[in-house]
């Protein structure tokens, strides 16, 4: 893409004709001198000021004044953007979508938010905070599912977060197959680079693996696992909604998957874990410095100065040369 960086300096183009102007009419107030030879320089002046010699001469000035301009107003190639910096991490965060999710248990600014609503809130501001990392995201219920493949765009995968409904992968919560996928799509990074962040409000009751074996795989994998929990530990209004066996929140499974991969166990309930958990998933896994991307730039004055200097210099030697052949064959003349 080519574009001026300064591109209000052309309106200093119809500078030279504005002075010249102003200034001429101060010339006609000026002084006469008396030279002896004066009839033949007039003459010779007015032979430049008329004809195609005077409009060859304004051309070659109106073309330098223009390459100047077109210099200093800095124009510019611009490449594509440059790689985002590669010392982030592959995170991957699986987000439990089961019907429980819906339970409005969570506290927020003293008033109660649903869980799902409370997750996404967190989420939003998480991403936000992950500089240089490439993030993908994973909805398990019944069953698990890829909705985001890793990637640098984090405007699309929070897009993906908002647009999560509770129930959409089944009622039932599955997260030793969410483990299973997130290994699947991780397994190839490199080693020092695989996170897993897992979401879920219940204890596993479906799906092929189970958690602890997909954990012990994912510490084959040397993939660190991050668990939260999110809700009241208990809550018997719950039984009016979904399944009992849906919503006890298994911690001892959730801390177990932790410790066995390395990562830690978070509990989530109200506003001010919100900040804790933050502050701890930064410590724990700092996200790469934020670098703005930029893109690659050419700067292309110094063609238009460099032709500004050469017209410059050839019409200056020009102007030297007829003043020695002309101004001597006047004098002789007299």
């Amino acid at each position: 893409m080519f574009e001026f960086a300064w591109p209000w300096l052309f309106l200093l183009l119809p500078l030279p004709g504005l002075l010249h102007a102003l200034v001429a009419p101060i010339r006609q107030q000026g002084v006469e001198l008396s030279v002896p030879f004066y009839n033949d320089l007039y003459a010779l002046a007015l032979a430049e000021r008329t004809g195609w010699r005077r409009w060859r001469k304004i051309s070659c000035y109106s073309l330098i004044w223009i390459l100047l301009v077109l210099a200093a107003a800095r124009p510019q190639l611009h490449g594509s953007l440059q790689e985002r910096p590669s010392t982030g991490r592959d995170l991957l965060i699986a987000v439990d979508v089961s019907s429980s999710m819906l339970y409005s248990d969570m506290s927020l600014a003293g008033s109660s938010i649903s869980r799902m609503a409370f997750i996404k809130l967190w989420l939003e501001h998480f991403i936000d905070q992950r500089h240089g990392d490439r993030l993908g995201l994973i909805l398990f219920g019944s069953q698990a599912y890829l909705q985001a493949p890793l990637t640098y765009d984090h405007h699309s995968v929070k897009i993906w977060v908002q647009e999560a409904q509770p129930g959409i992968a089944g009622n039932t919560t599955s997260i030793g197959d969410a483990i299973g996928l997130a290994i699947k799509r991780l397994r190839m990074r490199p080693a020092e680079q695989r996170v897993l962040i897992l979401i879920t409000d219940g204890a596993n009751n479906s799906g092929v693996m189970s958690p602890l074996a997909a954990a012990q795989l994912a510490a084959r994998y040397h993939i660190k696992i991050y668990t939260v929990g999110v809700g009241n530990r208990a809550d018997n209004n719950l039984h009016e909604m979904v399944d009992s066996t849906s919503f006890e929140l298994d911690e001892d499974t959730l801390k177990h998957i932790a410790a066995q991969t390395g990562g830690h166990y978070f509990h989530l309930t109200d506003s001010n874990d919100l900040a804790e958990i933050q502050n701890s998933l930064s410590a724990l896994e700092p996200s790469a410095d934020y670098q703005a991307p930029k893109r690659n730039v050419q700067e292309l004055y110094s063609w238009p100065l460099a032709l500004a200097l050469l017209f410059s210099v050839v019409l200056a030697c020009h102007q030297l040369y007829r003043r020695h052949v002309n101004a001597p064959r006047s004098l002789e003349s007299k």
